[in-house]
C-alpha cells in the first residue's frame, strides 16, 4: 500500500527551499557583512550631519586654506598635498591586503605573511600621518571646543561675515576631530586585528585548518575602512 505524502511534508531539495544557503556564504563572512552594514549607517549619519551643517551655512573654512601644511616640512603653501599622501598610503595598504587574500587562496603562507606585514606598515604609517596632522591643527588653534582667534580665522574663510566665523569654525573643528578620530579608531582596530591574524599565519594556524578564509574576513573590514576614508576625504578636504 503506497503512502501519500502531502506537499507540506515533502522534503524540499531546491536551492531556495531552506536548509542550504543559495549564496553559499560562510557564516563568519556573513556576520562581517552585517557588522560593516551597521558601521556604514554610523559613518553615514556622521557625514550627513556634517554635510547638512556645511551646505546650510553661508560660509565655511576653505579646505585648501586649512589643510595647506606638510608637518615638519612646510607650514603653508602646499594645499592638500599631505592628505593626498595619506590617502595614497591607505589605498596602497588596501592593495597589499588584496594580494594577501589572493596568496591565501593559493595557500602560499610566506606571501600571505609578507603582504599582511606590508598592510600593517601601511596602517601604522597612515595613523602616524594623521597624528601629525592633528598635532599641526592643534598648534594652529583648532581642537574640540577651541578655535583660532578671529585674526587667524579671517584668512581661512571665503565669503560670509565675521560674526558667523566663530560658530562655523567651531562646528567644523568639532566634526572634523570627531569623524576623523572615529575613522582613525577603526584603522587602529584594523591594524591590531591584522597583527593578531599575522601572528596566526606565522604560527601556521590557518595552514593547519586548510583555509586562509580569515584573511578574507579581515580584508573585508580593511577595505571598508579604506572606502569610508574616500568619503571622509571628499567631505572634509574637497568640498
Amino acid at each position: 500500500m503506497s503512502t501519500q505524502v502531502s506537499q507540506i511534508d515533502e522534503v524540499k531539495s531546491t536551492p531556495w527551499s531552506g536548509g542550504k544557503s543559495p549564496f553559499n556564504v560562510e557564516y563568519g563572512k556573513m556576520m562581517m557583512w552585517f557588522f560593516l552594514l551597521s558601521d556604514a549607517f554610523t559613518f553615514s549619519s556622521l557625514l550627513i550631519s556634517y554635510g547638512a551643517l556645511r551646505f546650510s551655512s553661508s560660509s565655511w573654512p576653505a579646505p585648501d586654506k586649512v589643510f595647506q601644511s606638510i608637518p615638519g616640512i612646510a607650514d603653508s603653501g602646499q594645499p592638500l598635498v599631505f592628505v593626498g599622501l595619506m590617502t595614497f598610503i591607505l589605498i596602497l595598504s588596501s592593495v597589499t591586503m588584496v594580494l594577501a587574500v589572493e596568496a591565501g587562496h593559493r595557500m602560499a603562507k610566506k606571501e600571505v605573511l609578507w603582504w599582511m606585514v606590508a598592510t600593517i606598515i601601511g596602517g601604522f604609517t597612515f595613523l602616524g600621518c594623521q597624528a601629525l596632522e592633528w598635532t599641526h591643527l592643534h598648534h594652529e588653534g583648532f581642537w574640540w571646543g577651541h578655535i583660532p582667534d578671529m585674526e587667524e580665522l579671517k584668512h581661512l574663510f571665503t565669503g560670509g561675515t565675521e560674526e558667523t566665523y566663530g560658530v562655523y569654525a567651531q562646528q567644523f573643528a568639532n566634526l572634523f576631530f570627531t569623524i576623523t578620530g572615529f575613522h582613525g579608531f577603526h584603522v587602529f582596530s584594523g591594524v591590531i586585528i591584522n597583527i593578531i591574524i599575522t601572528v596566526n599565519v606565522l604560527l601556521g594556524t590557518y595552514e593547519k585548518r586548510g583555509s586562509y578564509l580569515m584573511i578574507e574576513k579581515v580584508g573585508l573590514y580593511w577595505h571598508f575602512v579604506d572606502l569610508v576614508w574616500v568619503f571622509v576625504f571628499t567631505f572634509f578636504y574637497l568640498v
